[in-house]
């Protein structure tokens, strides 16, 4: 057991704001802090880039991290941070990489600093545990932040309540032991009205697919414009700042999807 001071003062480090990334400031102007050791969920609808944009975010923040990856091949992964840091489309990345030379070795270098660490394949707990005991293996350290793409995507949890809600009970544990800031990714309702009447807004709490962004310290909800690009980003849960479970409040920002890139407008 621990007294409110002593608790302050072994958790205060691990509370701090994460850092803070400057195209996203549209979001901090709405009071959205996002700290370290949170658990974060990221909803949006089909196709609205969720994984691009934890991909992108992770990326700008250059945070030890460990990307759990069942929505994307290892080449769609690696290649959009290539494209993210050299300005070109995935399309070009992989023309560099079959030219080899020195097209090759440029591609190559731009993401050799990006401490970005991925797992592929079947997302369950005995994986999930295996890659971190990797991971501490390689880097002798737990990772800062710990991406789960996506929840859907875990062993039984498609269409499971109780495993979805297992996910969150573990994924939140894993946080609390070790300080990770942990981004689990989640789908929103797509035959919803709002859906229908609304598809390019970021949908409210109550679409979010189990009712699971309530559980999180954080969730946000995305959606994109395809028409326009506009990026549209809502804090539907805070624990600590305003939030707006309606989503009918958000920041705007301008999405590249083809670069996997993020701007303030």
């Amino acid at each position: 057991m621990l007294t409110p001071g002593r608790s302050l003062s072994l958790h205060a480090e691990s509370g701090r704001e994460l850092p803070r990334v400057p195209d996203l400031q549209p979001l901090y102007d709405m009071g959205v802090r996002p700290r370290h050791g949170e658990v974060v969920m990221v909803a949006g609808r089909s196709g609205t880039q969720k994984s691009g944009f934890a991909l992108w975010w992770v990326a700008q923040m250059g945070l030890p991290t460990l990307y759990f990856s069942a929505d994307m091949s290892p080449f769609t992964a690696s290649s959009r941070i290539a494209s993210m840091f050299l300005g070109e489309p995935t399309e070009s990345i992989e023309v560099r990489m079959l030219s080899g030379g020195q097209a090759r070795r440029e591609a190559l270098d731009a993401i050799e600093s990006v401490p970005i660490t991925f797992a592929f394949g079947q997302l369950d707990w005995p994986s999930v545990d295996q890659e971190l005991e990797a991971y501490v293996e390689l880097w002798d350290s737990y990772p800062q932040v710990v991406v789960y793409d996506n929840l859907m995507d875990f062993e039984g949890a498609e269409a499971d309540y109780t495993v979805q809600m297992n996910v969150m009970s573990n994924a939140t544990a894993f946080a609390r032991e070790t300080g990770a800031t942990t981004i689990l990714l989640h789908h929103a309702s797509d035959k919803s009205w709002d859906a229908k009447a609304a598809p390019f807004d970021p949908p409210g709490r109550n679409e979010v697919k189990g009712g699971l962004s309530e559980k999180p310290e954080l969730s946000l909800s995305v959606a994109l414009d395809p028409n326009t690009l506009a990026y549209k980003i809502a804090c539907i849960k805070q624990r600590m700042g305003p939030s707006d479970p309606t989503a009918r409040r958000y920041a705007v920002m301008r999405a590249e999807p083809d670069l996997t890139r993020f701007h303030a407008r």
